[in-house]
């Protein structure tokens, strides 16, 4: 089957036809070409759509990515990153392998189906040219038959008229020879113009056109083949990648596999556990019998007849707050404040309870303590651990440093010329300061550490506590205020607010013990670090002074101190040396 034999005569349809593969190539070509732009924008999409969902540095959401769900959601969106580049690859591959060699392919076929078409055309011309030349001798030799014949003729009619001279009828004679002679001439030249154009006729239909229709079609097969190609390329480049994206997907499903919840469950316990313990049964009250509370039991007030009194715990009775803000009802009458101010202060461990107190509230105002004494005992643990683990690598830091200039300087001491050693010895002394200042650091963080593991496990001893009462104190602190609390009315204050609370502390207590006597100096003190008092309540000390200790610390991390008769406060138990008078009334053992 050949197009030259079959489709001799249809020059202009194959042109046409040519025409259309060529179209619906680049038809073809756009399609790959729009698919890559697919491919590219979702790439884009997905990749756009993994970042919007990673955690944010150093924000909240980034610490809730240790439980292994948030972990494993993470995993999930770098394998959709890299899902996303193997659609980038995709895009890629086709571009190289399809569209690029396409579009070459493209021009270069349109050069040859133009050069083929170029060449039919021009037989086409050369066998209309002998065609044209056969028909002008065919015409002129009919014509010259014609006038030979005519010719003829009109001799022999002037032979056979007997009044027309001789020389008339030779010269008709003549005449009629010559055009007999040019007939001759014409059909020789039309029988050698015929025999040529038999000859072109049949080169032009049996060679040269079935040479080019050949090449025509050879151009179009190889179109049609390289069409084919593409196409399996097109699947191929797909098949690629598919390996890795089941790769992708299995990731995603071994990070689902590795969810636990027994160990997310263990997390939350880590994050939110406060180490206290949970409050004891609350003892039956007899109401049948009157209640009788006397100095002894550390009540604040004479209790009207019929009141009930709350206990809490096993040891430790009455109510959490110290003191509660009165209902001044018109029917009742104030008790005087010098009667409630002498029972208040016969017992001097509330007084100290209420400071502890009253400062904790202060602190929780303020800003968060160093020693993260605001926080439950098993928080402040942590915060602590991780602290010194911090400080720790900032030594180490430090002391990498300082072995990496001090090798620079032996280098500088044996070899001269290639730096002075003195100038290391301004950043040697700098980073050797800062490894001291650091130490420190450590030490005093280890030791609240240790102050906090050597309570945990104690706990069990102290009086149970309710979380969430005193953020910011510990637990010694609460035993002391939870011991027969009682407010002045005789009414159970446990549900208050916070609000409440704060306005109890600034307005009853403030407003009725402004006026109290200077405590007694139970020993002495020595500022090892410096100290910004900025809270109310605290005071500022300077490294090396020496002070007055008037109360020591009562398990919540700070000690009162007097600089002088109308300057003291508290500050942080670490920051200083206390030297108690073993002698002074309420002082104990300092461990």
């Amino acid at each position: 089957m050949s197009w030259g034999t079959e489709l001799w005569d249809q020059f202009d349809n194959l042109e046409k036809h040519t025409q259309w593969g060529i179209d619906i190539l680049e038809k073809y070509i756009k399609f790959v070409k729009e698919r890559t732009d697919i491919e590219l924008s979702y790439a884009k999409q997905l990749r756009n759509l993994s970042k919007k969902y990673q955690p944010k540095k150093n924000s909240k959401e980034e610490e809730e990515y240790k439980y292994t769900a948030c972990k494993a959601f993470l995993s999930t969106l770098n394998e959709m990153n890299d899902y996303a580049g193997q659609h980038e690859v995709i895009s890629e591959n086709m571009t190289s392998q399809i569209t690029v060699d396409l579009m070459r392919y493209v021009q270069e076929l349109k050069q040859e189906r133009k050069s083929n078409f170029h060449d039919g055309r021009k037989a086409q011309q050369h066998i209309e040219t002998c065609w044209k030349q056969l028909e002008s001798s065919k015409r002129r030799f009919e014509r010259d038959c014609k006038e030979a014949d005519r010719a003829q003729q009109y001799f022999e009619k002037m032979d056979a008229d007997i009044n027309v001279t001789k020389a008339d009828v030779e010269k008709a004679r003549q005449q009629a020879q010559l055009r007999h002679q040019m007939a001759e001439d014409s059909k020789a030249d039309y029988s050698s113009i015929l025999q040529r154009f038999n000859q072109e006729q049949w080169e032009y239909y049996h060679t040269h056109i079935p040479n080019i229709f050949q090449k025509i079609q050879e151009m179009e097969e190889r179109r049609i083949m390289r069409i084919g190609e593409s196409m399996k390329t097109y699947a191929e480049v797909d098949r690629q990648v598919i390996p890795i994206i089941g790769k992708c997907l299995d990731g995603i499903v071994k990070a689902a596999e590795s969810i636990d919840q027994k160990n997310d469950s263990q997390l939350v316990v880590e994050a939110y556990k406060s180490g206290f313990e949970p409050p004891g049964d609350i003892e039956f009250e007899d109401y049948t019998q009157p209640m009788k509370r006397t100095v002894s039991e550390n009540s604040l007030s004479s209790s009207k007849e019929g009141k009930p009194e709350l206990k809490f715990g096993g040891k430790s009775r009455g109510k959490l707050w110290p003191f509660i803000k009165k209902n001044k009802s018109p029917k009742q009458q104030k008790e005087p404040l010098s009667h409630r101010f002498n029972e208040f202060m016969t017992s001097k461990p509330k007084i100290h309870c209420f400071r502890s107190l009253k400062r904790g509230l202060s602190l929780k105002l303020g800003a968060t303590p160093e020693d993260f004494s605001n926080l439950p005992p098993e928080q402040r643990r942590k915060k602590l651990q991780q602290k010194v683990d911090d400080l720790n690598k900032e030594i180490q830091k430090e002391t990498d440093q300082r072995d990496a200039i001090t090798k620079m300087k032996d280098v500088y001491l044996k070899n001269p010329q290639m730096g002075d050693p003195a100038s290391l010895d301004h950043k040697l002394a700098e980073v050797t300061q800062n490894i001291e200042r650091l130490r420190l650091e450590t030490q005093k963080f280890e030791a609240w550490l240790a102050e906090v593991e050597g309570r945990l496990p104690a706990r069990s001893e102290q009086a149970r506590r309710q979380s969430g009462m005193y953020d910011g104190q510990t637990q010694q602190t609460v035993t002391n205020c939870a011991q027969d609390r009682e407010s002045p009315d005789g009414s159970y204050t446990e549900e208050q607010s916070q609000e409440s609370e704060l306005k109890v502390l600034t307005t009853d207590f403030d407003d009725e013990f402004d006026d109290e006597e200077p405590l007694p100096a139970i020993g002495t003190c020595k500022a090892l670090y410096t100290f910004e008092g900025q809270n109310e309540g605290t005071i500022s000390v300077v490294e090396g002074e020496l002070l007055s200790v008037i109360e020591e610390d009562k398990g919540d991390g700070w000690t009162r101190i007097r600089r002088s008769e109308d300057e003291e406060g508290y500050v942080p138990t670490s920051y200083v040396e206390v030297y108690l008078d073993k002698n002074a009334k309420g002082a104990k053992t300092y461990i």
